[in-house]
C-alpha cells in the first residue's frame, strides 16, 4: 500500500513511518518536507501535496497544532489555532484528499481523550479533537468508493513525557498500542469511528 503520513516528524509521525515503512511504502509529509512538503493549514499546500504524491491507498494524520495555555489567555485569535490547524487542517485533509485516493482507500485522523476528559490548558484542542470525531462520524456516511475514515483517540503518549504533568492520573498510552489503533484503522474494516487505543 501506498500511505501517506502527515506529521511525519512528530513523535507519533515518526515511530509510525519506521513500523510502517517495513511493509508499505510510505510518503513522509510535514512542514519540513521530509519526501513531500505540507503546511495543513493551507487548503493550497494541501492540494500540493497531493498532486505531488498522486494517487495513494492511505493517509494517515498525525499533525494537528492546537493553541496549549492558560484559559485566561483563550481568545479569538488563539482559539483558531486549533479551529485551522487541527480541525480544519485535518478536514481539508479528506475534503481534497478524497479527490486523489484511490477507491476503497482510508483516511485516519488524529484527535484525542481530551474530547471526553478535558484537563486544564487544553480547552482549544479539546473542541477541536470533538470536532474532528464528529466529522469522522458524519464523513463515513457519504464518502463515496467505498473510502473509510476513522480518528485514532489516544490520551497522552509515552514518548512525550513533557506532557505527563498536565494530565495527572492518565496512564500513557504505549507507542505500541498507539501504532495497532492506527493499524486498525487503516487495514481493518471499520468507518466513522473514534478508535481509543488504550
Amino acid at each position: 500500500m501506498k500511505i501517506i503520513i502527515v506529521g511525519a516528524s512528530g513523535t507519533m509521525g515518526t515511530y509510525l513511518s519506521g513500523v510502517l515503512e517495513k511493509e508499505h511504502e510510505i510518503v513522509r509529509a510535514d512542514r519540513k518536507g521530509q519526501d513531500v512538503k505540507v503546511d495543513i493549514t493551507s487548503t493550497e499546500s494541501i492540494e500540493n501535496m497531493y498532486k505531488t504524491v498522486g494517487s495513494f491507498d492511505a493517509l494517515i494524520c498525525t499533525a494537528g497544532p492546537t493553541y496549549v495555555g492558560p484559559w485566561i489567555n483563550l481568545t479569538d485569535k488563539t482559539f483558531r489555532n486549533g479551529v485551522e490547524g487541527k480541525m480544519m487542517g485535518q478536514i481539508n485533509l479528506v475534503l481534497i484528499g478524497q479527490h486523489y485516493i484511490n477507491p476503497k482507500g482510508s483516511f485516519t485522523l488524529i484527535s484525542g481523550a481530551l474530547t471526553h476528559e478535558p484537563q486544564k490548558n487544553f480547552a482549544n484542542a479539546s473542541a477541536a479533537n470533538a470536532a474532528v470525531d464528529g466529522f469522522v462520524r458524519a464523513a463515513a456516511i457519504e464518502l463515496q468508493n467505498g473510502i473509510r475514515i476513522n480518528s485514532v483517540s489516544p490520551t497522552v503518549i509515552e514518548n512525550s513525557p513533557q506532557y505527563f504533568p498536565f494530565f495527572p492520573g492518565e496512564m500513557p498510552v504505549t507507542m505500541k498500542q498507539l501504532e495497532y489503533g492506527f493499524r486498525k484503522s487503516i487495514f481493518g474494516a471499520n468507518t466513522g469511528q473514534v478508535i481509543k487505543p488504550y
